[in-house]
């Protein structure tokens, strides 16, 4: 697949074992997400997606497990040709928290903690070369739609939303 880097600092896309299905996406930029924001993490790529593909991204299942960032689910499309961005949140909420420090999981820098100045507890900071998160190349199956007065029956049929149990 194409890539074209968009920023002089991006990182080429690696697969980071072999057998992996996602490639890392790394960020080309420091970022500070504060508790409750949501952040567009820079990528510095452009791809040219084969036709029939998507990139899916996905979050690192060590930044879900760890911390309170939490990467939304994209879909690349194969007709962009624009920079790709990672969205994440800072899951923390600042109404709950009670200290206010310095808290980053990710690498930060000592020059970038210096310059920040004061944070509330749970601010997360995106360091220009941290892998923030993967992207799976998908096949995309494509459909045509046909209106119906009725759908075939099915023995769940329109039950949804928990009804075949929680537990």
């Amino acid at each position: 697949m194409k890539v074209k880097k968009m920023h002089p600092d991006a990182v080429i896309p690696k697969y980071a074992q072999q057998g992996d299905s996602g490639f890392d996406l790394v960020a080309v930029e420091d970022v500070v997400i504060n508790p409750g924001e949501t952040k567009l993490i820079k990528t510095g790529l452009a791809f040219d997606i084969p036709e029939g593909f998507e990139i899916q991204v996905r979050p690192r299942s060590g930044i879900t497990l760890k911390t309170k960032l939490r990467v939304q689910l994209g879909t690349i499309d194969s007709n962009y040709r624009g920079e790709v961005g990672v969205i994440v949140d800072n899951a923390r909420r600042e109404d709950f928290l009670e200290s206010r420090v310095l808290y980053a999981p990710l690498n930060i820098t000592e020059e970038l903690a210096m310059n920040s100045g004061h944070f509330t507890y749970g601010t997360y900071f995106i360091c220009k070369g941290d892998r923030i998160a993967q992207g799976v190349l998908a096949p995309v199956a494509r459909t045509e739609f046909e209106v119906v007065d009725k759908l075939s029956d099915s023995d769940r049929g329109s039950n949804g939303y928990g009804s075949t149990g929680v537990n």
